[in-house]
C-alpha cells in the first residue's frame, strides 16, 4: 500500500545537494538525463558518464546547474577502468548506475560478453567496485520489473547465452543480476563496516528511447503504443531513482512506483521476486562477475 509520504514526494522535496558530487551513467537521455537535471538543480555537481561525449555535452547544456561530461563505455572494460583511473582522489557522494540496453538483437561487448548482461550488469559491477574507494554515500542501480518475468534467471553455466539467445531472456537476466548485485554489495559494505549504502530502483512503465531498440519489430510497435498511451513520462519515471538517491532508506532497499503493478505512481519501497532475494545466488553471481571482469570488491575505508 502506498504511503502518504510516497504520494507527496516529488523533486521539490529533494534536499540541498550543494557540495555533493554525483555520477550518472547514461545521462544523455531519458531517465538518466531527467535525474541528472533534478540533482543539478538541487545543487549537486553532476558528472554525465556517457559513451557519446558530443551527445552528452548537448544534453548537459540543457541542464540548469553544475555539470561535467566524461566518456564511459560500459560495454568496454578498458573504458570502465580508464574512467575509474581518471577519477583519481576526487570525492564521489553518489553513483547512479542508470545506463542500459533493452531486448536488442544478439550483440557482444568489446570483451566478448553478451551485450545486455555485459552492459547492464558487468559494466556497472566493474565500475562500482573500481569507484567504491571514493564513494561516500550510496550506489543506486536501476533494475526493472523484468526481473519477475518467467524467463528471468541467471544462467550460471552460460551467462553469455551461447546455447540459445532470446532478447527478452537476456534482458530479464541482466535485470535480475542488478538486484542480486545490490543485495550482495550491501552485504559486503555492511560486513566491512562501511557507511555506504547500496540501493536499487525501477521506473515502472516510463516512456523513454530504451524501448526503441527492441529486436522484434512487433515488440517495438507494441512499446511505441504503450509509450504514447499508457506510460508515464520520464520525469515521473525518474522519481524512484531520485528517491533512492536522497531519502533516508536502509541499504538494499528497492524503490518503484506505488501504482497498480508498479507501472506508475509516486516512489515507495517495493518488493522483489524470490529469485532476486536469494543470498546464495547473489554470492554466486558476485564470484562469477569477479572472474569475468577481473575486478573485485575493494578494501573500503570505514567511518567516512
Amino acid at each position: 500500500m502506498a504511503t502518504d509520504q510516497s504520494k507527496r514526494w516529488n523533486t521539490d522535496l529533494l534536499p540541498d545537494l550543494a557540495g555533493r558530487t554525483a555520477v550518472v551513467t547514461g545521462a544523455n537521455s531519458g531517465i538518466g538525463l531527467t535525474a541528472a537535471d533534478a540533482l543539478a538543480r538541487a545543487g549537486a555537481h553532476v558528472v554525465f558518464a556517457v559513451r557519446d561525449v558530443e551527445r552528452g555535452r548537448a544534453a548537459a547544456a540543457t541542464v540548469d546547474g553544475r555539470t561535467e561530461v566524461l566518456r564511459l563505455d560500459l560495454a568496454d572494460l578498458s573504458s570502465v577502468r580508464g574512467f575509474a583511473e581518471g577519477w583519481q582522489d576526487r570525492p564521489l557522494d553518489l553513483l547512479i548506475n542508470n545506463a542500459g540496453v533493452m531486448m536488442i538483437p544478439r550483440r557482444r561487448t568489446r570483451d566478448g560478453f553478451e551485450m545486455q548482461f555485459g552492459t547492464n550488469h558487468l559494466g556497472h559491477f566493474a565500475l562500482t567496485n573500481l569507484l567504491l574507494p571514493h564513494i561516500t554515500d550510496r550506489v543506486v542501480t536501476l533494475a526493472s520489473a523484468a526481473h519477475r518475468w518467467g524467463d528471468a534467471r541467471i544462467r550460471f553455466d552460460d551467462p553469455n547465452l551461447e546455447a540459445g539467445y532470446s532478447p527478452r531472456g537476456a534482458y530479464a537476466q541482466s535485470k535480475l543480476a542488478n538486484l542480486l548485485f545490490t543485495l550482495e554489495l550491501q552485504r559486503r559494505l555492511a560486513e566491512s563496516g562501511s557507511p555506504v549504502r547500496a540501493l536499487a530502483a525501477h521506473p515502472g512503465y516510463a516512456a523513454t528511447n530504451l524501448q526503441s531498440h527492441a529486436a522484434n519489430p512487433v515488440a517495438r510497435a507494441v512499446m511505441r503504443f504503450g509509450n504514447r498511451f499508457l506510460a508515464q513520462d520520464d520525469r515521473a519515471g525518474a522519481l524512484p531513482t531520485l528517491y533512492a538517491a536522497t531519502a533516508d532508506l536502509p541499504g538494499a532497499s528497492y524503490v518503484g512506483p506505488d501504482g497498480v503493478m508498479e507501472a506508475r505512481g509516486g516512489p515507495t519501497l517495493v518488493g522483489r521476486s524470490a529469485a532476486a532475494s536469494d543470498p546464495v545466488a547473489a554470492r554466486r553471481l558476485w564470484a562469477m562477475s569477479e572472474e569475468m571482469t577481473g575486478v573485485g570488491f575493494p578494501v573500503v575505508p570505514t567511518g567516512r
